[in-house]
């Protein structure tokens, strides 16, 4: 006998290989093979209701070294001599047919002997879930202590069939010999004793050969396991049989039994079960005198054993052997290199079985593993894996800089793989990087990949985002051109100009040359780095703004921001994309559509010469194409070209960069139907057409916004023709008898006319501010003089009209123009003001004056200078009367009063009262008081 050493509890993970594990029943033998399959790759199956043919393929799986492990019943312990070398019992107690019982120490020894037999040593055990043995039963299975054999069970093999009841008495006959006893009660004679309870049975048995011919078919061994009475059923069928008749079992009969186990389709149980019925009709056909032809029978019945068998056989390799990894198993055993194929995709074949995917430096094990199985076959990859790692982390190391990539979200991929992940960093030019690998690659790969990849990242920023990386780390810019050298590098190189406008206005000239010499352009519209327009400079200065401003692009699995292809000019922007990655790309949005930076300025350079070309007798050149000549330009082709876009898409734009669109009138002469004449400008008066003086200097940027200024209709700009145009220039009705004139309204063209829309110096510093975030001061009221303030944006004092005076309303007298030739008022109407609004209204006498200096010294507010400083003496230091503290505060009470009045303020009719003259002085001053206290200005107010 072999040397066996116990070993105690193991875990199946931790247990040696060619292992055989002991149950005992059925359902515990699939658990544990389940079990084994998932962690080890797999096990074969013994059970003693298994055919030979089933138990010898399953003993064949496992000695040929598919799989390590065997589990099995207590048959392991008879007639299978195996290669194992530990046997390890899941249980100490068994079912012997009867009731649980221990098992004797002869009874383990002889199973754990399997561990080695007689060739070499082994080993034996007990599973992680199983008690472990005493140490005396450990000394007595060490040393092979076994008690000798004191009984054996008898039954007597001289049988008396002369009738049934000497048979029965002879089978309970008693051994005459002190050491044997009784046998228990077998299935050929529990199935007797219950076929002699039938009548029909025992009428037929009566003469010794009828007595024998039960005992035969009492033999039939119950392979189906259903129940005793069951199988005496059948025994009493069979019996019949042969005994009746032609003696012989019906060929139809056995046919149809032998038909219903003539399957091999369904799981393991189903077969299992046909099976065990059809090795019963292989026994019976085994008896030359029970069937007609006993040896077709014998091949069909073994046939169909044998393709159960085999269906069998393969039902419990699918179900507890997994091939792949009991290979990859037997291979990291027998070699000492696994031969492993790695694909073009990543795919990895070990022993040319899939074992998973390597992308980058991760590895994915193939989706049909999971659980605990994925583990072994990870285990049995793994030297596999880790060889390749180490190679592709040299092959990164030695990489060039093109064999990267970056994506728009930030993945660095190489060879298509993603191998790293870039993260925002509180510099936005040094992003951080994430390497993505798993364990198996080592330390010192890692940080040699990792830090190749630093280098090809720095490298890249430095390369594509070159200018303002220089000026970034530039130690030469000082004062505001850093602070704007730090802004530009916030925004990735793109800075609209109106929002560092008070900036760039304080640089002086070497400022701005230090900011230039890094290739900074001072645009119309933007400052800029113009080789940062160049798509591959473009797509990582977007990336870069993504990882800066994840939240402003959504959160993660939403719609991705979409930026223009390269090579366009101009797009259609897309809502969800933030007009701050625009920026970043090298984009400027125009309401709905987005301009290149370069392109817009080429635009502006265009529409600079036509706002500055005027038009004038002394000019003898023509005017450049598309300039009105009055500060005005109509859109080119050549503008459409350079923006790839349409007419109306070019309005947008246009609109959106601060110009106004002015329909300009274009008045013909009067002909006939049959032969309009051609549109000619020059017949429509100046007071019609509007102009805005431009000078060469002023551009488009200018303006910050855009107000749609509507036009006028036909009717309008006629009625406006006909009143301007003297009478002898006005054009008359076509003579002649065969056609009828036609009206001057009904052959006016319009023509567009794009000019820059002007605002208040202070409402532009407004919006410069909002901009900024903060509040800037808005500026002071214009109060040089008496008169009316003039509005910037129109050409006439804020006046109300003479109409009113001659339509019976009350009008305050307006004052002189400040200038000698006023420009005519705008389409859209005077905006009027709250100074022009308070300038209007009629004085109020000063009370505190006329109490301080008496009534010869009270006057009006409207005469009272209201420059800064004045006063009623002579110089322009001297205090003017009603000065003080007291008297401030009162007009300023008034003119908190005035600014809560309407800005439009009309007259009321002056009433008619008895026995005065409505046109006299006297009744229009009565009129005007009543309105003043009506108003709550009048004396009596207070």
């Amino acid at each position: 006998l072999s040397k066996l050493s116990y070993t105690g509890e193991k875990k199946i993970t931790r247990m040696p290989a060619r292992t055989a594990i002991v149950a005992f029943s059925a359902q515990e033998v699939y658990s544990i093979a389940e079990l084994i399959r998932r962690q080890r790759g797999g096990a074969a199956v013994v059970l003693g209701s298994l055919s030979p043919r089933t138990r010898n393929a399953q003993v064949a799986l496992y000695q040929s070294g598919d799989v390590e492990f065997l589990v099995a019943t207590d048959a392991i312990g008879m007639g299978l001599n195996l290669d194992v070398d530990h046997v390890a019992f899941s249980a100490l107690r068994k079912f012997d047919g009867h009731n649980h019982r221990n098992l004797t120490a002869g009874e383990i020894g002889q199973i754990a002997g399997r561990a080695g037999r007689y060739m070499n040593d082994g080993s034996f055990g007990v599973t992680g879930g199983a008690e472990a043995l005493d140490a005396e039963m450990v000394e007595r299975l060490e040393t092979h202590s076994f008690d000798s054999v004191r009984l054996l069970q008898w039954r007597n093999r001289k049988l008396d069939f002369s009738t049934l009841a000497r048979l029965h008495e002879s089978l309970r006959e008693f051994p005459r010999e002190a050491r044997l006893a009784r046998a228990r009660t077998s299935d050929d004679v529990a199935a007797l004793e219950a076929v002699c309870a039938d009548s029909e049975i025992t009428a037929i048995a009566v003469t010794p050969a009828a007595v024998s011919k039960l005992w035969d078919v009492c033999q039939v061994p119950d392979y189906r396991k259903i129940s005793a009475a069951n199988h005496a059923e059948l025994v009493a069928t069979l019996y019949k049989y042969v005994t009746t008749g032609s003696c012989q079992i019906p060929e139809d009969w056995f046919a149809k039994q032998v038909a219903l186990a003539d399957r091999t389709d369904g799981d393991i149980d189903t077969l299992s079960t046909r099976l065990a019925h059809i090795r019963t009709w292989t026994f019976v056909s085994n008896r030359p005198d029970w069937l007609k032809d006993p040896v077709h029978w014998q091949n069909k019945t073994r046939d169909i054993e044998d393709s159960l068998s085999d269906a069998l056989h393969e039902r419990l390799t699918l179900r507890f052997v997994d091939r792949r990894t009991s290979a990859l198993m037997k291979g990291m055993r027998d070699k000492d290199e696994l031969s492993a194929d790695i694909a073009e995709d990543g795919a990895i074949t070990v022993e040319n079985h899939f074992v998973g995917r390597l992308k980058g430096f991760r590895f994915t094990l193939d989706a049909a593993d999971d659980g605990m199985n994925g583990k072994a076959t990870r285990q049995a990859a793994t030297q596999v894996v880790t060889r390749e790692l180490g190679m592709r982390a040299r092959r990164v190391a030695a990489a060039q800089n093109d064999a990267f990539k970056l994506s728009r979200d930030g993945r660095v991929l190489w060879r298509d793989d993603e191998v790293a992940t870039l993260e925002a960093a509180a510099d936005p030019l040094q992003p951080t990087l994430a390497l993505l690998a798993d364990e198996h690659l080592s330390e010192a790969d890692r940080e040699k990949v990792t830090a190749r990849l630093q280098t090809w990242l720095k490298d890249l920023i430095a390369d594509k985002l070159k200018p303002l990386a220089e000026m970034s780390n530039a130690s030469d810019l000082q004062g505001l051109a850093r602070g704007i050298a730090f802004r530009l590098k916030e925004n990735f190189g793109v800075l609209k100009r109106d929002t560092v406008a008070d900036e760039i206005n304080a640089l002086d000239q070497t400022s701005r040359a230090d900011l230039r010499k890094y290739g900074l352009r001072f645009g119309a519209f933007n400052i800029f780095f113009p080789p940062m327009l160049k798509p591959a400079s473009a797509d990582l200065a977007a990336t870069l703004w993504l990882l800066k401003s994840p939240v402003a692009t959504g959160a993660e699995g939403a719609v991705k921001p979409q930026l223009p292809r390269p090579g366009l000019t101009s797009a259609a922007t897309d809502p969800a994309t933030p007009e701050a990655l625009y920026r970043a790309y090298g984009f400027h949005v125009c309401g709905p559509r987005a301009v290149r930076l370069d392109i817009l300025e080429r635009l502006a350079d265009q529409i600079r010469p036509l706002l500055a070309w005027r038009s004038s007798p002394e000019k003898t050149d023509a005017p450049p194409k598309g300039s009105t000549g009055d500060g005005g330009f109509k859109a080119t082709e050549e503008m459409m070209s350079i923006l790839g876009c349409s007419a109306a898409e070019l309005g947008v734009v246009l609109t959106a960069l601060g110009f106004r669109l002015d329909r300009r009138p274009i008045a013909v002469p009067a002909v006939t139907l049959a032969a309009p004449a051609p549109a000619v400008a020059e017949s429509v008066p100046e007071a019609v057409q509007e102009t805005v003086a431009e000078t060469p200097q002023e551009t488009a940027a200018d303006s910050a916004s855009v107000s749609a200024a509507p036009a006028a209709t036909s009717e309008e700009t006629t009625t406006a023709i006909a009143a301007a145009q003297p009478a002898a220039e006005r054009p008359a009705p076509a003579e002649g008898p065969s056609v009828a004139p036609v009206a001057a309204a009904d052959v006016i063209q319009f023509e567009d006319v794009w000019r820059p829309r002007r605002h208040p110096r202070g409402e532009r510093a407004s919006e410069r501010g909002s901009e900024r975030g903060s509040e800037r001061p808005q500026p002071r009221e214009n109060r040089r003089g008496n008169g009316p303030r003039r509005d910037r944006n129109v050409s006439t004092p804020i006046d109300r009209p003479a109409a009113t005076a001659a339509a019976g309303t009350e009008a305050v007298p307006a004052a002189a123009p400040d200038s000698a030739s006023p420009r005519p008022e705008r389409d859209r109407g005077p905006r009027l003001s709250r100074d022009a609004t308070r300038d209007r209204r009629p004085a109020e006498p000063n009370r505190a004056d006329a109490n301080r200096n008496g009534p010869n010294r009270e006057r009006s507010e409207r005469d009272r200078p209201r420059g800064p400083g004045a006063g009623s003496g002579p110089g322009p230091g001297a205090a003017r009367p009603g000065s003080g503290p007291r008297d401030r505060d009162r007009e300023k009470g008034r003119r908190d009063d005035h600014r809560r009045q309407p800005e439009v303020i009309t007259a009321a009719p002056p009433k008619r009262s008895a026995g005065l003259d409505p046109d006299s002085p006297f009744a229009k001053l009565a009129a005007l008081k009543a309105s003043m206290d009506k108003r709550g200005e009048g004396p009596g107010s207070r």
